[in-house]
Order: C-alpha cells, then sequence, then structure tokens
C-alpha cells in the first residue's frame, strides 16, 4: 500500500516525471485516478490541500466580485482531499437529452456530444456517489406505495425524481476523500502528493504541448512534474485561473487563443420562495417535501418542465421544490376559498407550501472571469468575477411556474400564487447553487470552445480539462454525478491513448 506524500517535505528542485499528471483531489480527480487503476499509467495526483480544512490554504481561492450579487469565491469550493464533495448535499440526477442539443432559439447552445455518450457511463458514477439502488425517474412506478403523486392536468411539467448521495457508514453524503483514499492508496502506481499548488503550466517553446508543472507549497518548498499528459481538475473557477496565469509562452494564456478561458461562467440560482403552492384537500405525500428511503435509495420528488415544453416554448430548464409549509392570510384564504368553490371542490382542508427552485441560466460570455492585480500567498493573480443574470432566466422559470398553476386549476388539485415579479424581487435573498460551470467550454469548434469533445485543449496537445468548466449549457440537474460519468468517459480515452 503506497503513502499519500506531503509535498512539504518534498525538497525543492525536484523533478516527477509521471505518465500523467492529475490537478486537483476532489471527485474528478479521484474518480479518474480510481478508473485507471489498472493500467500501466503511472499517475501523479496534486491536492492543493491536506486531509482537513485549513484556513490558509482555503483563503487561496479569494478573488473579487462586480455586478450582480454572487457568492464569495472562497466560501463556494473546499480545497482539500475529496475537494467540494466535502460539504455537498448528495443530490443527484441525470441531465435530459435536450441538454445537450443545439437549441436555435438559444445562443451558445449545442455539445459536441450527446446524452446517450455519457449515458453509459452514469451506472458507474452512480456507484462511486453511492446513490442506492438506480431509479430517478423510475421511481414514479412505485410512487404509490408512498403516496399518490401530486394531480396533474395535461402539460409541461411532471413530477420527476431526485436520489441522494450517502456515504457507507455514515448519513452523510459521500466524502470522496475520506471514502476513497484507502483505495488510492492501494494503487501501485499512483502518487498522491498533499499540499501540493500548480501554480503555471510551462508551455514548450511552441506553445502546442506541456512540457512542466510548477508546484509549489504554502511553506516555501517548490518543484516541477513533467508529466507526458496532464489532467486539470480543479473545477470551473481554479481552471480558468491556471490557464489564464500561464501566459509566459502564449501571452492570453494557455488554451486562450480565441478569448474564450474564463468566459460563460454559470450558477444555477436557488431563489427562494417563488411561489405558494396550495393542495386543495390538504394531502401530500412526503417524498415531496422531504427525502425517503424507499427501494434501497434515498429520493425525493420535484416538478420539472418536461422536454417537449422546454422546447415549444423557448424555455429553459429547471427544477421545482416543496419546501416549507406556510400559513395563508385573510386574503390568500379568501382567494382559495373564491377559487375552489368556482372550480367546484372542496377547499376546507387546503394546505400551502412554499417552492423553490434551482434555475438553468442562458450562456453568456460576459458573464466571466478576468486576472486581478492582486496576488495570492503563492504570487499567483487572484480572480475577478464579472457576474451577470438576465431577466430573461427569471422570465423562463416564471412561465414555467404559470404552466404549473395552469396544470393545478386543470386538474382540479390545487393552485398557485406567484410571489416574485420584479428583477429585484428575484435577486432579494437569491441564493445559488454552487455549481461552476462554463468557464472552459466544450465545441467542436476551437473558435467556439476551449476543449474538444474529449475534454482536449485545442491548441494544447497533451492538456485536458476536467471539470464543469467544460459543460456548454448547464441543464438544471446538480452537477457532479453527470461530471463524474464524464470523466469516466475521459478515462477510457485515456486508456486508449497513452499506453
Amino acid at each position: 500500500m503506497s503513502a499519500f506524500i506531503d509535498a512539504r517535505n518534498v525538497p525543492s528542485g525536484t523533478v516527477l516525471e509521471p505518465d500523467l499528471a492529475i490537478i486537483g483531489g476532489g471527485p474528478v480527480g479521484i474518480s479518474l485516478a480510481l478508473s485507471l487503476a489498472n493500467t500501466p499509467l503511472h499517475v501523479a495526483l496534486l491536492e492543493s490541500g491536506g486531509m482537513t480544512f485549513d484556513s490558509k490554504t482555503q483563503a487561496l481561492y479569494e478573488g473579487a466580485r462586480v455586478g450582480a450579487p454572487y457568492l464569495t469565491l472562497e466560501a463556494s469550493r473546499l480545497r482539500y482531499l475529496g475537494g467540494s464533495s466535502n460539504h455537498w448535499g448528495g443530490w443527484c440526477r441525470p441531465m435530459d437529452a435536450i441538454d445537450f442539443e443545439e437549441r436555435s432559439w438559444l445562443p451558445y447552445s449545442g455539445w459536441p456530444i450527446t446524452k446517450k455518450d455519457i449515458d453509459k457511463y452514469f451506472a458507474r458514477a452512480h456507484a462511486l456517489c453511492e446513490g442506492g439502488t438506480l431509479l430517478y425517474d423510475r421511481a414514479g412506478k412505485y410512487a404509490s406505495e408512498m403516496g399518490p403523486a401530486i394531480a396533474l392536468g395535461d402539460g409541461g411539467v411532471t413530477t420527476r425524481w431526485f436520489q441522494f448521495s450517502k456515504m457507507r457508514g455514515s448519513m452523510l453524503p459521500t466524502h470522496f476523500g475520506d471514502r476513497y483514499a484507502d483505495d488510492l492508496k492501494r494503487i501501485p502506481r499512483l502518487q498522491v502528493y498533499l499540499h501540493a499548488n500548480a501554480t503555471r503550466l510551462g508551455l514548450n517553446a511552441g506553445g502546442k504541448n506541456i512540457d512542466e508543472i510548477d508546484v509549489a507549497t504554502l511553506t516555501g518548498r517548490k518543484f516541477k512534474v513533467k508529466p507526458k499528459a496532464v489532467v486539470l481538475a480543479t473545477g470551473a473557477v481554479e481552471a480558468a485561473r491556471l490557464m489564464l496565469a500561464s501566459n509566459d509562452v502564449v501571452t492570453a494564456g494557455v488554451g486562450n487563443e480565441h478569448d474564450l478561458v474564463g468566459r460563460f461562467f454559470a450558477d444555477h440560482p436557488i431563489p427562494r420562495d417563488t411561489a405558494t403552492l396550495v393542495i386543495f384537500d390538504g394531502k401530500l405525500s412526503p417524498y415531496y417535501t422531504e427525502q425517503q428511503t424507499f427501494r434501497g435509495a434515498i429520493l425525493r420528488a420535484g416538478l420539472f418542465p418536461s422536454e417537449a415544453f422546454r422546447r415549444a416554448n423557448a424555455v429553459m430548464g429547471s427544477s421545482i421544490t416543496i419546501e416549507n409549509r406556510v400559513d395563508l392570510d385573510d386574503l390568500a384564504s379568501a382567494a382559495v376559498a373564491t377559487t375552489a368553490a368556482a372550480i367546484g371542490v372542496d377547499a376546507g382542508d387546503a394546505i400551502a407550501f412554499s417552492l423553490g427552485c434551482g434555475m438553468e441560466v442562458t450562456p453568456d460570455p460576459e458573464r466571466r472571469f478576468t486576472l486581478d492585480t492582486d496576488k495570492d500567498a503563492l504570487g499567483m493573480p487572484k480572480l475577478k468575477l464579472h457576474m451577470r443574470i438576465a431577466d430573461s432566466d427569471f422570465a423562463h422559470f416564471r412561465q414555467t411556474l404559470k404552466e404549473l398553476g395552469r396544470q393545478l386549476l386543470e386538474s382540479r388539485a390545487g393552485m398557485l400564487r406567484l410571489n416574485l415579479k420584479t428583477r429585484e424581487d428575484w435577486l432579494d435573498g437569491l441564493d445559488w447553487g454552487n455549481h461552476h460551470m462554463g468557464t472552459t467550454r466544450m465545441h467542436a469548434d476551437p473558435r467556439k470552445g476551449v476543449v474538444n469533445a474529449n475534454l482536449l485543449v485545442h491548441s494544447v496537445a497533451n492538456l485536458y480539462v476536467a471539470g464543469t468548466g467544460v459543460y456548454p449549457t448547464y441543464g438544471a440537474a446538480n452537477p457532479t454525478i453527470n461530471l463524474i460519468a464524464l470523466v469516466l468517459r475521459l478515462a477510457d480515452h485515456l486508456k486508449g491513448g497513452l499506453r
């Protein structure tokens, strides 16, 4: 069993020469290393942090923000082995086919791969996330055993299902560092370096190959890695920073010939109390409001726009969740009674809930990161986020809510009150999913994307980017499990190309 190596003990000037360097020890880097375990490849995994949280290491994420309100950059990720799986909520569900499609009404849409290209890896990704029995929307076949689904009239919004990660022997979602540390140690040709910060991707003189990686520790040690190939698995924000800051050979930065690195940043907005849902008969199955363990899986139902509705109405993806029970004031109670009487139902036992959501945003090249003048403790430039969110993103979701309200009335099961009208309403208390995406987008055309369908940087022969930064569009599904499926596909590609 190999041991993890503390980079703070590696002598300065050391040169490592693995076949493959993986930069980043979060779910992506760990999943990739595990997938390459039975290959002849010698792999070095470089993780910035250690086995536990450290405030000085965490501070390396700090950056500036301008524009629309957004989270502080150091609050969105955790910088130690396991990465942000150390604080994720474990929400999982597959992306939809439409998420990969080029849509005439959505500029910059279209992936160079289809949903089918990652579907065959999804079960393995699900197993790595410890998601239990693979059910998802098949759970609808058994929902009646847990209680009836909300009755909805024919239309564009349907009940669909999330599943949740649960780490073996714990009540928490799978923390990849804790869960897989021993498995990593059993890989004979893998070396995991902790407290090892990649500070430069060193291009050769022609700018077409990564010849070396500069690595530094917060204690002042510096050494180099000279791999045959590199996988950048640091997350969308840090991948963009490292590529932009590695500008000693190509002044725009590695892979940035067309000024795309750092652009198209996205996250899933999570506005609170978007609407009030009223159920006339007072009966709501518990799987809508909280997790339920059922048939070997942890499940929760949500309300989603169908792919057909999204196409027909040119709206973005979203997920609607039913949250806290709320009391209706006198005016709202009168509105419920009047509506129920008008459609001929008894609302004497009516109950109401606030609705939350996860929204997809439209791709925007001006929502981006640029290098700032401030430096971090390693001497690397910090980032500045130029944050924007379009009014159309809120309008798309409002349209989906209206469709849900129409279906509830058609079925005479309930009604909906929309609570947010103005931009200020939406932004007030707006939360985010901490799902960083889009900064190193995937496209077959190097003028429109940073990486190709195999996640290889178009202009660099041996640099891959593995992270949700490669997403051209974002869907509404939580990204971790879908990203791991994409990374397992990359592992198969690397097995064929680095022998």
